[in-house]
């Protein structure tokens, strides 16, 4: 893989669990989330006009990310709600890569060889092995929260394959065309989510946060246009496993700044996830 790209999605991934952390250090996840979505999308108006529209072949992707990507803040929230940090972020990001792997192989006719393989494989392990008994002194999994980081895994792997292919069909150089669009489509959908959820209240408690939230967006951003971009120049597995190294930044935030425990499993994971970078650095 090429040292630039591997280089800039591992930069994705740090962005990644940043805002993650600043919705688990509020109060408020779903207003929290509700003001990332919002800020991402004001973030990234602006730039619309400047990178003009992807190709018209896209444009159903895009639309169907748009709708994943409600499911995915969905569960988010949930996940965030009912589990720690420490606990439910390492299996939402660890599950999605074999999933994305196996769907893109399948359907997309990837082939990953050996080092691919191993890595995303290595790479999974380690981000699972975070998850156990998280930050919580529990002797086991906390089944409801898992539950929630389960469904959300399924929708990273669904909506990583969506734009990986639809960022590939937006035409040469359109890739963040493609994404910008992405943040400005997801906006409103969340918002309306919220909405439902808890009716105009909603916006009284995203206020306490909107640095949280703004800050948050443009993490957001940077984070999943850089790994679109690179969907267009890598495969879409090895990308979206790359990806999920935000869970080691995850972790260090967990511990230092969320206060959760540091665990031996979670030192043996940070080894397994290394590892597996330097196999699909290989691949």
């Amino acid at each position: 893989m090429d040292p630039f790209v591997f280089a800039a999605v591992l930069l994705a991934a740090a962005c990644h669990a940043g805002w993650n952390a600043g919705i688990k250090r509020t109060l408020d996840p779903l207003a929290t989330t509700t003001l990332v979505a919002v800020g991402a999308g004001l973030v990234a108006l602006p730039f619309v006009p400047l990178y003009g529209w992807p190709a018209q072949a896209s444009w159903p992707w895009l639309v169907a990310s748009i709708i994943i990507h409600l499911f995915y803040f969905a569960g988010l929230i949930e996940s965030y709600r009912t589990g720690d940090m420490g606990q439910v972020y390492p299996i939402a990001r660890g599950a999605a890569p074999l999933m994305t792997a196996t769907l893109t192989t399948l359907f997309v006719g990837e082939r990953l060889g050996l080092y691919g393989w191993g890595g995303i494989v290595l790479l999974a392990a380690g981000v699972l092995l975070l998850s156990l008994r998280g930050g919580r002194d529990l002797a086991k999994l906390d089944s409801k929260a898992v539950g929630f980081a389960l469904f959300t895994a399924v929708t990273i792997c669904v909506y990583s394959v969506v734009d990986g292919v639809g960022a590939r069909l937006a035409g040469p150089g359109k890739a963040n065309a493609y994404s910008l669009l992405l943040f400005v489509g997801i906006a409103p959908v969340v918002v309306v989510y919220a909405l439902v959820r808890r009716g105009p209240p909603v916006f009284a408690a995203m206020v306490p946060h909107w640095k949280t939230g703004l800050g948050g967006g443009a993490l957001a951003v940077i984070s999943y246009s850089i790994a679109i971009w690179a969907m267009t120049l890598a495969p879409i597995a090895i990308v979206a496993a790359l990806r999920e190294t935000s869970v080691l930044f995850g972790a260090i935030i967990a511990v230092v700044i969320l206060k959760e425990p540091l665990r031996t499993a979670r030192v043996v994971a940070a080894g397994m996830i290394v590892i597996g970078l330097v196999l699909l650095r290989l691949a």
